[in-house]
């Protein structure tokens, strides 16, 4: 079954980019596409971005990763200061203290708030934003 997104398609577990989006958005997309539907592991993804499970920051740095726009793993308060503020175009990282996910083409990738202990999954789901900085790569 299909279901739309804002831009992108979530097909199973999987996001379907639609056509003329940038070289790094498709990126991102495919790195998300890699480690959704893997297991949540406190830490996973930290010591190294290739891992057999991951937390939220260790989920959002892989995808950042992937797009050529982290070099390193890194934490969900560091994301509270990454690229620009506020929403992007194509890529959105939403992060607070303790927590973070990362919008991309509309689909959000997040270890959180569609069940309890849940790694990385796409959703087309909504979640409260209060509390969480809105951060871009710049152009995107």
């Amino acid at each position: 079954e299909y279901r739309k997104g804002k831009t992108a398609i979530l097909h199973g577990s999987q996001a379907v980019p639609p056509a003329g989006l940038p070289p790094r958005v498709l990126a991102a997309i495919q790195a998300g596409n890699e480690i959704s539907g893997k297991p949540y592991k406190y830490g996973g993804g930290h010591r190294s971005f290739d891992d057999s499970g991951y937390d939220c920051s260790g989920a959002v740095s892989y995808v950042l990763r992937g797009a050529g726009l982290l070099s390193r793993p890194t934490t969900s308060s560091a994301l509270r200061r990454f690229g620009k503020s506020g929403e992007g175009k194509h890529i959105t990282v939403y992060a607070r203290r303790g927590h973070t996910f990362i919008e991309v083409a509309g689909l959000r990738l997040d270890t959180g708030y569609h069940g309890q202990g849940e790694g990385p999954r796409w959703t087309t789901r909504s979640r409260p934003l209060r509390g969480f900085k809105a951060r871009h790569p710049a152009g995107l």
